[in-house]
């Protein structure tokens, strides 16, 4: 299934938009970005570079809320959300807009400093 890259970013924001306020309201200093797939060293860091048939979805980059210092003005942390990997995984407009939203809120949950089981619970 693809869409437009319009589109996907549209749906990117409705995601980032739904996320609960108690929780948008505590996002701070944190970028969001679409691409169309992840980079080689992206793929590195999520430690998936060489492992046959290893999708990712999104990626987020930066230190965890819980791990941040107040050390002044810092570049913003970062997520990426990968659209033809979430585009591949389904096959329907409905599944592909579910995805976006798992991811987005996959993606958050690192933000506050869930690991992998935490941030799939929070899908």
């Amino acid at each position: 299934m693809q869409v437009s890259k319009s589109q996907f970013e549209k749906w990117v924001a409705e995601a980032i938009g739904a996320v609960p306020e108690k929780f948008r309201e505590k996002i701070n200093n944190l970028a969001f970005f679409v691409e169309d797939q992840p980079t080689s060293l992206q793929l590195e860091k999520a430690r998936l570079s060489g492992r046959h048939g290893a999708v990712l979805l999104g990626l987020y980059e930066g230190y965890h809320q819980a791990m941040r210092t107040d050390v002044g003005p810092v570049l913003p942390d970062r997520i990426t959300i990968f659209k033809y990997p979430i585009e591949s995984l389904a096959s329907t407009e409905e599944d592909l807009k579910k995805q976006i939203f798992r991811t987005v809120r996959h993606e958050i949950a690192h933000h506050f400093g869930s690991d992998e089981a935490g941030a799939r619970k929070a899908e």
